[in-house]
């Protein structure tokens, strides 16, 4: 059995990938250190799958860790590197958290692919790194453009420290340009559950819904769009999820066709706010307060994939619908409410 290491594995995209990782035969152990995520979460995984991943509670930032760590597993035959921090407007107000936090666990564990021989590496990138794009949809060869946030900077830096590490070893590396995930596994026993208020549109959406917030803000409705609120490309997690099981096997058997690989992850269409908005309300029957408000800075106008390369290149391609990604959210969280 292949044996790979998920870290951040008890987040929202970890666990539905450790599901998914699980149901396709590998042994999973998780690195998490619980800063933003819960014990419940393995709990859930294991109820899914029926099978117990090894559970690890590590701060990657202690590198003294990082090396007890691989001591102790040295059959790892790949890594997903999850463990990072997320938030836009927290990366602008706190840059050394995000810097620290994002870039040293990546260093600390490209250091152990080196010193343990492990030579398969999937990295969770975004879609930030394009920025505003000059055309669309966005394939993998739009430029990198300058960042609007240390937590776009983290992404684009770490994808340098990959392709350069990859040049001067065996490392094969992917990286997955993530568009906007949303949904929840159909089990309703894990799913999206921020802390705090959130800072995505569907958990905003849902605790609107459920009481938990008095009012939904759509930010602009004067940008130049079918309905003047911005376009994003929302995919179903457990799709996501999928896509990194298809990535790394493409990585264990030498399909790669480079070292250092990008893959556009996401549905290739575009949904704007309001049609996110008015879908939830067809299929949930749930109607939400929303206000229209001004525009959110640094938010671009419209953003959504060219899928092409993944579908064709990698062997993946999205397979939920808009409907079925918020009927999920919204069975995700009733079930964490406690709403019938």
């Amino acid at each position: 059995m292949r044996k790979v290491l998920v870290t951040g594995g008890l987040g929202y995209i970890g666990s539905h990938t450790v599901v998914e990782l699980q149901n396709a035969g590998f042994e999973v152990v998780i690195i998490d250190n619980l800063s933003n995520s819960s014990m419940e979460v393995l709990d859930g995984i294991i109820e899914i799958t029926g099978k117990i991943p090894l559970f690890e509670k590590i701060d990657l930032r202690q590198k003294s860790e990082v090396i007890q760590f691989f001591e102790k597993h040295q059959d790892i035959s790949g890594i997903i590197h999850f463990a990072a921090s997320k938030a836009v407007g927290e990366s602008v107000e706190n840059p050394l958290l995000y810097y620290e936090n994002n870039l040293s666990t990546l260093i600390y564990l490209l250091q152990a692919c080196n010193n343990y021989t492990i030579e398969n590496f999937i990295f969770s990138s975004s879609c930030t790194v394009y920025g505003e794009p000059d055309k669309l949809p966005i394939d993998e060869s739009a430029p990198v453009k300058k960042a609007t946030s240390p937590y776009g900077n983290t992404k684009q830096i770490s994808e340098e420290i990959l392709n350069d590490s990859c040049k001067v070893s065996n490392l094969k590396s992917i990286a997955l340009r993530y568009f906007n995930p949303i949904g929840a596994h159909d089990s309703s026993k894990i799913g999206e559950l921020p802390l705090g208020i959130p800072q995505n549109l569907v958990p905003f959406i849902t605790q609107t819904a459920a009481g938990l917030r008095d009012q939904l803000s759509v930010f602009g409705d004067d940008y130049p769009t079918k309905d003047g609120s911005c376009i994003r490309d929302y995919i179903h997690v457990v799709d996501l999820a999928k896509a990194h099981v298809v990535a790394l096997e493409r990585l264990l058997k030498n399909r790669n066709s480079n070292q250092f690989e990008t893959f556009n992850i996401g549905t290739g269409k575009g949904s704007s706010v309001l049609e996110v908005v008015n879908a939830f309300e067809k299929i949930t029957q749930q109607k939400l307060n929303y206000k229209i408000v001004d525009r959110r800075v640094g938010d671009v106008i419209s953003v959504y994939a060219d899928t092409k390369k993944a579908n064709e290149v990698l062997g993946w391609k999205a397979e939920n619908s808009m409907e079925d990604s918020l009927l999920s959210s919204w069975n995700w969280e009733k079930k964490v409410r406690n709403i019938k």
